[in-house]
């Protein structure tokens, strides 16, 4: 506990006047009353009165008059004077402190959607923690530099979507909360040379679809690469993020859909901006949300995916079906080639610009 910390706890709730004492003492006596009090301290009664309402205080002069008189002595009345004192300073200026921090709170609410970061664990009911946790999550000292992050954060080629509607702030804060997660994981040594060996086992993870999440997550954390399963916040359509964090790249996934197909697609994104942009260059964020303006890099990770989930010469033969392909031949080549089933499914289904296509075949993930 620092010694800020045991400060702040010792703070009263009210200060203390030792003129309280001096009621006390006269309400136990039987020998004195306050009038009599004040003749023998040769005062006013109305002066004596003020001291014992706390309304002025106890005098070095007033303490060796009190010791004489009582039989308490001075020493005794100053240290409780000089306590009070000090309590009313430090009250006032946790006051002081407590309106400044409703201050910074107002101006953070206005930035972060306080109600997400509760529902995740990330803030409590205390004002001062709740600050000082988003200062940490940010990467901040204070509430102008937490101002400045917003106005200066930057994605490698991120637009703005043109149809859906994008809460700009919430979505910085997504990627904040996703790199703050990052920042607190370990895992293995990276090494790019490893990408055809990371490949071969996700594609066999997906086509297995058994304790899906949890296996692909362990399986990047052998190959060195970090995974953050983030839910969206509100208005922010965003499907993957994937960034460098310390030694180590990062995907970060929110999971907007259930589906096999869904993840697979957006996992082998996210490491395609991995494998052909950011081992080349660190410095590179790239923040992939639903119907994104194109860009070439864009383009060039959709290829890296679906090229990895199916290979190209794979994708020539089942394309010589009739489309619509029946479920059957869909099962048949998934089978053969150990490929789910559902990742043969919606890439048919992208590639004839044909959503409504009735299946049995499953895609939930498992």
């Amino acid at each position: 506990m620092s010694t800020q910390q045991t400060a702040n706890e010792l703070i009263p709730h009210s200060a203390t006047h030792p003129g309280v004492l001096i009621a006390d003492e006269l309400e136990v006596r039987d020998d004195i009353n306050q009038k009599e009090l004040a003749h023998l301290l040769g005062v006013k009664t109305s002066f004596l009165n003020e001291i014992i309402k706390g309304k002025r205080p106890i005098t070095a002069d007033t303490a060796l008059l009190l010791e004489k008189a009582l039989g308490i002595p001075a020493d005794f009345w100053l240290k409780f004077q000089t306590q009070y004192d000090l309590d009313v300073a430090r009250i006032k200026e946790k006051n002081i402190e407590k309106v400044k921090n409703i201050e910074i709170w107002n101006v953070i609410k206005t930035f972060v959607p306080i109600a997400d970061f509760k529902k995740m664990g990330h803030l409590t009911d205390s004002i001062e923690e709740n600050i000082n946790k988003i200062y940490e999550i940010f990467k901040v000292n204070n509430i102008n530099d937490f101002i400045d992050q917003f106005a200066n954060r930057k994605f490698a080629y991120y637009r703005k979507s043109e149809k859906l509607t994008v809460n700009e702030k919430n979505l910085f804060s997504w990627s904040a909360l996703a790199e703050y997660e990052a920042s607190l994981m370990s895992v293995c040594e990276f090494n790019e040379n490893n990408q055809l060996g990371l490949l071969e086992e996700l594609k066999n993870i997906f086509y297995r679809n058994n304790n899906l999440i949890e296996s692909i997550k362990s399986t990047l954390s052998k190959f060195g690469i970090k995974l953050i399963i983030l839910k969206k916040f509100d208005k922010t359509p965003v499907e993957g993020y994937s960034f460098w964090s310390d030694d180590n790249p990062t995907v970060v996934l929110s999971l907007r859909y259930n589906r096999v197909d869904y993840v697979a697609f957006t996992l082998f994104h996210e490491l395609g901006h991995i494998f052909l942009h950011l081992v080349e260059n660190k410095e590179y964020k790239f923040l992939d949300i639903d119907d994104k303006t194109r860009t070439v890099y864009e383009d060039e990770a959709d290829n890296f995916a679906r090229n990895n989930l199916i290979p190209i010469n794979l994708w020539k033969k089942f394309k010589t079906i009739k489309f619509p392909v029946q479920d059957k031949s869909i099962l048949t080549f998934s089978n053969e080639h150990q490929i789910h089933p559902s990742i043969v499914f919606g890439r048919m289904c992208f590639e004839n610009k044909n959503f409504k296509i009735k299946t049995s075949i499953s895609k939930e993930i498992n």
